[in-house]
């Protein structure tokens, strides 16, 4: 056996883990032969064995199945994928049902297959340690955990206390695992773990010598009662009228959970697993299951990496930063900084605003105080850290200098040379800008091979990613003391070239204004945020629009014109922005902050918001033709057209970007795996016919050049 050490010895067979050439054991193939040549092996020497141990020589216990596999299967390989799962069981239950006591020794994290694996163990010993992880979090990329997870933990925990480890994922340390009964013993970490774990399992083995799984054992109830159970049955019908509601039938996976845990509770267990198989089959080789491993679990290891970081530029750890202006977006940049132990400045125009900014963190932090999620001397920690001021000379000294200030070309200009200088040697200058182009922000720096974009997303203390902006001048170092910065954050990262409105706004800008120019066809605002929300996307494109403010929308509209124009050519909006313009400036309709836009806010406390009557009578048309299936297929396309250009253009450099970008920027719906997944998931040629429809019948917003097909082929990942 190549990736499992078997030995017998005074009556303990001892299993080792341990994959050559890989940091982690996997599921992958040469594993699954080796466990069928193990299971045949404690069978033969049964007579000899008194008890098992499950042991692992990496630092961490397992990792689960072999990924890259599960992304070359075809809906045609499901019956091979089922019998593959099916032997793999088959040798699980050989092992467990050997009628010897196992006891699974988790040195380290066990996740997805790795738990399953652990299972195995009749009883389980960890390392009492908060940084290791335990669970299932299968459901997050499309799968359920079909090697006997879903079965085994409904069994352990009851239909409903197993949900939010199956249906949503949920992980837990050893000790959440002891007090859920799921790991029985812990041992204190160091250097004698390894040895205390062994000792605490044959003092185990010794005392249990016919020890079985409590599913096995005369007299086992289901905790919590079967479905059957009155108060079981009760509840029945709102769990997946729940799933529905919060997957909006997009998700396959929580849905087939659900399935697997009820259907198997009413069968014994060999039939239970096989009906465990026969989801996982199907959702293996399924389009969803590929499109959420390829972005959650591939694409944002890449960015967790580095990938994008240019290579040779030695780490650099931010210690003092300074942020200029203390409005929404410097103000929890600031929090985000001061809580991850970064010293902070925070300037504005004066102390009093200053002041206003810090207390944003103050806020934040209080309600985890007052909710016991934070001492108040942790709370004080971070408020320390946030100097807020007036004065410009207090940024002295800064490793990094970022401006938060509004989008207007000579007020970031202004500030980028009023604060630049105190920088400390070596330091370097950021905008937060999210649409005006760094090359050109850039003119106003003494160094503007020191001089990024680090475009945060708002609520900056909620949103993960962070687009990084290359200027023409930028050098390698900036790039990569940025990328370093935003991983202190513990935020991800995407990396991207200069160009207008960048990747993320450039876009989001086409969701919205395909948003608005649908509405200026006539089409019914509610059918429009409907297929918004049906796509997947969070919010309609009409309610984002008004989130933003149509007055933002409206002022990088006249920017766009006036560089334009600089430039000696002349700038042509869009159906979707002329109708903005018209909004704002006929209807005097700003967005949700100015009091309204296409949508109405009642002042109201519980008020829902609704969409403005006025839309009725001023834009939709009863002899409009259009159907949901456009609607949705122009909102997505649009999207996935455009950072396919930005692909082209080389605004973008890589897929992982592309689609962690969409996700995590702008809520492209994460069950196509981003908008370049989108297009891959589909099929180039399926996507490329459907686009040249589109653009047929909607413009050519929805054009594909040869230049973009090329780049999408070009892009295209293989495993």
């Amino acid at each position: 056996m190549k990736t499992i050490q078997y030995s017998l010895a005074d009556g303990i067979a001892t299993i080792t883990f341990d994959e050559p050439n890989s940091p982690v054991n996997t599921m992958c193939l040469q594993w699954q032969e080796d466990l069928n040549e193990l299971a045949a092996q404690v069978v033969k020497d049964k007579d000899a064995i008194q008890g098992i141990l499950l042991a692992s020589a990496k630092t961490t216990f397992f990792a689960g199945a072999d990924l890259k596999a599960t992304m070359r299967l075809k809906p045609s390989d499901a019956s091979v994928i089922y019998t593959e799962i099916e032997r793999l069981k088959k040798n699980f239950r050989a092992i467990e049902t050997l009628g010897k006591p196992i006891v699974s020794l988790l040195n380290g994290t066990a996740l997805g297959g790795g738990w399953e694996v652990a299972l195995l163990g009749h009883h389980r010993i960890a390392i009492d340690d908060r940084k290791i992880q335990f669970g299932l979090p299968e459901v997050t990329l499309g799968l359920l955990p079909g090697a006997s997870g879903v079965t085994k933990m409904t069994r352990h925990l009851g239909l409903m206390g197993a949900q939010p480890y199956l249906v949503e994922g949920k992980l837990f340390n050893p000790s959440q695992a002891k007090g859920l009964g799921l790991v029985h013993d812990l041992v204190a970490p160091g250097d004698n773990a390894a040895a205390e774990m062994r000792s605490k399992a044959l003092a185990w083995i010794a005392a249990n010598p016919t020890a079985q799984h409590p599913w096995e054992t005369k007299g086992y109830k289901v905790p919590g009662g079967l479905p059957s159970n009155p108060a079981v049955a009760q509840m029945l019908p709102v769990a997946p009228a729940m799933i529905k509601k919060q997957t909006r039938g997009l998700y396959p996976a929580p849905e087939a959970i659900m399935a697997c845990m009820v259907e198997g509770l009413q069968v014994d267990l060999d039939t239970a697993l096989r009906i465990e198989s026969r989801y996982l089959a199907k959702l293996m080789t399924g389009i969803n299951a590929k499109a959420m491993i390829n972005t959650f679990f591939f694409n944002l290891n890449a960015i967790k990496s580095g990938q994008s970081r240019p290579a040779g530029v030695p780490r650099f750890k931010p210690s003092k930063v300074g942020l200029l202006g203390a409005g929404m977006m410097g103000a929890g940049i600031a929090y985000s900084q001061a809580a991850k132990g970064i010293a902070t400045v925070l300037k504005d125009v004066s102390q009093e605003k200053a002041d206003l900014g810090k207390s944003y963190s103050a806020k934040i932090t209080q309600g985890r105080v007052d909710k016991g999620r934070m001492t108040a001397d942790d709370q004080k920690k971070i408020l320390d850290r946030i100097q807020a001021t007036g004065s410009v000379d207090d940024l002295k000294g800064c490793d990094l200098i970022i401006e938060a200030v509004f989008e207007n070309r000579e007020l970031k200009a202004k500030v980028t040379k009023e604060s630049e200088p105190l920088l400390a040697p070596g330091g370097f200058f950021a905008s937060n800008t999210s649409t005006l182009p760094i090359s050109g922000l850039a003119t106003a720096s003494a160094a503007p091979e020191k001089f990024i974009g680090i475009h945060f997303f708002s609520p900056v203390d909620k949103m993960q990613l962070v687009e990084i902006i290359k200027g023409k001048a930028t050098d390698d170092e900036t790039v990569a003391r940025a990328y370093d910065y935003v991983q202190a954050l513990g935020k991800f990262p995407i990396v991207v070239n200069d160009s207008r409105g960048f990747f993320t706004s450039r876009v989001f800008g086409t969701f919205v204004m395909e948003g608005a120019a649908m509405l200026g066809e006539g089409i019914p605002a509610a059918a429009i945020e409907n297929a918004g929300i049906q796509s997947g996307m969070p919010v309609g494109p009409l309610a984002v629009i008004d989130e933003t403010s149509l007055t933002l929308s409206l002022h990088v509209m006249d920017q766009t014109k006036a560089d334009y124009a600089a430039e000696g050519k002349t700038y042509v909006p869009g159906p979707g922005e002329l109708l903005i313009a018209d909004m704002v400036r006929k209807h005097n309709r700003p967005g949700r902050a100015g009091g309204g836009g296409f949508y109405e806010y009642p002042a109201e406390k519980g008020a829902k918001k609704f969409l403005w009557p006025q839309l009725k009578s001023l834009f939709e048309k009863s002899d409009a033709q259009w159907n949901i299936t456009d609607l949705k297929d122009r909102l997505l396309y649009r999207q996935a057209v455009e950072t396919a250009r930005c692909l082209s253009e080389n605004v973008l450099t890589t897929v992982h970007d592309a689609n962690i970008g969409s996700i995590f920027g702008i809520g492209f719906p994460a069950w196509t795996g981003g908008a370049m997944q989108f297009i891959y998931g589909m099929g180039v040629d399926a996507f490329e016919k459907r686009a040249a429809e589109l653009a047929a019948q909607f413009g050519d917003g929805f054009q594909l050049t040869a230049e973009v097909k090329a780049a999408i082929r070009k892009h295209q990942p293989q495993y």
